[in-house]
């Protein structure tokens, strides 16, 4: 896809930084690195694996990710409250917690950067606001750059991406073996809505209550005499954000054209606000639009997320699966539960 490139950012494992203020000081110690605890390993629902899986996405809860490849882990979305525990997601407007998350975000492996949809407290939590090493790179939208630059304790490395601009993240001082190519990824951000068009998007406008979110398109890459952005992309990640089914992401598949999504992460739960007992206004997709995103994307695979953590997702993942039965396309679903990774292999090599 044909994006703006506004930024770069350099991935070298060796020179990883830690992803908490506690660890700074152990951060020279050679104490083992953790290991994420999978409980089920997931590949292709109906092609055969073809190689060694190079790539994975562990699925932690709500819309927390680890995607990994070749050794580089991004961490989406970073929510690691426990099950009982409260998030404020606007004026008036609180949650709890229904789930606990895989791991603790103090056992994670170590990490190369975050993808943070959006700034809102089911996404990036007080806990981990107030943990985070504040040098520790962040790709997020605008908003939430301002606000996390903005912190009395400010944060120092958040790279902001408008829709359909782009940063660059090279691997350099990569070791395994890629025939003399060398890996990179590209993030690209997305449109997405939280609110619904009309007099209420212009109340949030004004509120600013419900942050404004972006999608993100994730492309993995093997590259060659000393290019970083060109070749065949090798393998396409989506993540719908928390948006609902508007017009504006119809530009992705325009914008696409013959590219291929390999791997959609759709964010579901019909989330509304002020809350359970009073369903006034969905801001995230049900699995009825899930399915609609599914139809209007044509993912090879589909990881539904982010839907049954919080006590305002009034959707729950049966929904979407009933759905998916009745468009007939559960052979291109992928369910993980909290702690299982799901495989795929990037060509290119």
């Amino acid at each position: 896809m044909e994006t703006q490139q506004v930024h770069r950012l350099e991935l070298d494992r060796s020179k990883r930084i830690p992803l908490l203020k506690a660890q700074l000081e152990h951060h020279h110690h050679h104490e083992p690195e953790p290991v994420l605890p999978v409980a089920n390993v997931k590949t292709h629902p109906t092609k055969a694996s073809t190689g060694p899986e190079n790539g994975s996405i562990y699925f932690i809860g709500n819309a927390t990710t680890v995607i990994e490849w070749h050794g580089i882990r991004i961490l989406t979305d970073p929510n690691f409250l426990h099950a009982g525990d409260h998030v404020h997601l606007g004026p008036g407007v609180t949650a709890e917690r229904l789930k606990n998350p895989a791991v603790d975000i103090d056992a994670l492996s170590l990490l190369d950067c975050i993808l943070l949809s959006h700034y809102h407290e089911d996404h990036f939590d007080k806990l981990v606001e107030e943990s985070l090493n504040r040098d520790f790179p962040i790709i997020s939208t605008p908003h939430a750059k301002q606000a996390l630059a903005g912190k009395e304790d400010p944060f120092k490395a958040v790279y902001d991406l408008e829709f359909f601009q782009s940063i660059l993240l090279p691997v350099v001082n990569y070791k395994g073996d890629t025939g003399g190519k060398k890996p990179v990824i590209k993030v690209t951000g997305m449109p997405g809505k939280h609110v619904p068009p009309g007099p209420l998007a212009a109340v949030n406008e004004l509120l600013g209550a419900v942050p404004p979110t972006n999608g993100w398109l994730i492309e993995m890459n093997y590259t060659a005499n000393g290019s970083e952005d060109g070749g065949e992309t090798g393998y396409r990640i989506y993540i719908s954000g928390d948006t609902l089914f508007v017009d504006e992401l119809k530009e992705i598949p325009q914008r696409l054209k013959d590219e291929k999504i390999d791997l959609m992460l759709v964010h579901l739960g019909g989330t509304t606000i002020p809350g359970p007992k009073l369903p006034l206004l969905m801001v995230t997709m049900d699995g009825e639009q899930g399915v609609k995103l599914m139809q209007l994307m044509d993912p090879d695979v589909t990881i539904p997320v982010h839907f049954d953590d919080y006590d305002v997702f009034l959707s729950g993942l049966d929904d979407f699966k009933e759905a998916v039965t009745q468009a007939g396309l559960g052979e291109k679903v992928v369910y993980l539960d909290r702690g299982d990774q799901y495989r795929f292999n990037v060509h290119g090599i």
